[in-house]
């Protein structure tokens, strides 16, 4: 006989009341995401479930689920849409098949510094009518993680868009994307991230495109040793929670969770910025060769890449411009 039943029947022999007492349960969620465990992304979503956990007084756990075990970036949002998983962090243009508008977040060279791109995405008032439609989508957004600005690893040097030219590169599928590089020179290759190394090793592509912290945490370099700092798009990684998980939660828990993911924004956000550097210094004492080449002729490559923006998404590209516009002369970039 267990301890509680001999309790219970002693209880009984002595004529008292007695109340056994029960142990709450513990709902789990699973978090998914296709970077590296090395990589902020990983480190940030650890920090996410810890103080969920802390938050919530461990009523609720966060599974984490790295490197794309439960899917690539469009299956997890599509399973946050359907509920399969609870929360995720992706590219803002990855969310945009649910949210098209998002698309023009990709717009190249808008931003120049990583505190551009927070103020923007911390104050734009486009950008959270934009969010505020992902609920009627499937999910939510609860805060802005960082991934940086996106650049290129190639088998060979890219000095230009000329060296584009014949030229097939990785990318995740974006239409945004697929026009800036098509613009660039580039054939576009889209595939999931988790396949790009060994896609790049045996010559199915010349390379890809990525913010440094995604680059280094999946060794691309290894692969595609010239890594060119061209910066076209400021790419930081929204995280989102499912709306079925969050019409489950209480009040409570809702702005204990919304907390936690925004606490572990900040930390993502510095992290990332912080360690930009010391991880091109590693990468290049490991063979990279790292290009910071002239940038213009990329920014000039792409002016059609505004101009179908323009005729697809109309005013929404004047007032996304406006913001941006707004923001770099409020934080003008270092010379």
């Amino acid at each position: 006989m267990n301890t509680a039943k001999q309790l219970v029947c002693l209880a009984i022999a002595f004529g008292s009341v007695m109340v056994v007492p029960t142990v709450s349960a513990q709902t789990v969620l699973k978090f998914s995401h296709t970077d590296q465990q090395q990589g902020a992304r990983q480190a940030g979503a650890q920090i996410f479930a810890k103080k969920v956990a802390e938050y919530t007084n461990n009523r609720y756990k966060v599974n984490v689920f790295c490197c794309g075990q439960l899917g690539n970036d469009p299956k997890n949002i599509e399973q946050l849409v359907s509920g399969g998983i609870d929360f995720t962090v992706s590219a803002t243009g990855s969310y945009a098949p649910h949210v098209d508008s998002l698309n023009l977040t990709m717009l190249p060279f808008m931003f120049d510094s990583y505190e551009q791109g927070w103020k923007f995405y911390d104050e734009s008032k486009w950008l959270k009518a934009q969010f505020d439609k992902a609920p009627a989508k499937g999910f939510r957004f609860l805060a802005t993680w960082e991934a940086g600005f996106r650049s290129m690893t190639t088998k060979e040097p890219l000095n230009s868009p000329a060296d584009a030219k014949g030229k097939k590169l990785r990318t995740f599928p974006n239409e945004m994307m697929r026009w800036l590089l098509e613009d660039l020179g580039f054939g576009v290759q889209i595939m999931p991230l988790p396949e790009v190394y060994l896609a790049i090793q045996q010559g199915a592509v010349a390379g890809q495109e990525n913010p440094i912290d995604t680059i280094y945490s999946n060794k691309f370099y290894e692969v595609a040793p010239n890594v060119t700092l061209t910066r076209h798009v400021y790419s930081p990684i929204p995280m989102a929670i499912s709306e079925k998980t969050w019409a489950k939660l209480s009040p409570e828990d809702r702005t204990a969770i919304t907390r936690a993911a925004q606490e572990a924004a900040t930390w993502n956000r510095n992290e990332v910025k912080a360690s930009e550097e010391k991880q091109l210094a590693e990468m290049a004492a490991k063979g990279a060769k790292i290009n910071n080449p002239n940038a213009q002729p990329f920014r000039d490559a792409v002016k059609p890449t505004y101009e179908k923006a323009k005729a697809k998404w109309g005013a929404d590209v004047d007032a996304i411009l406006a913001d941006a516009e707004a923001v770099r002369k409020a934080l003008p970039a270092k010379q």
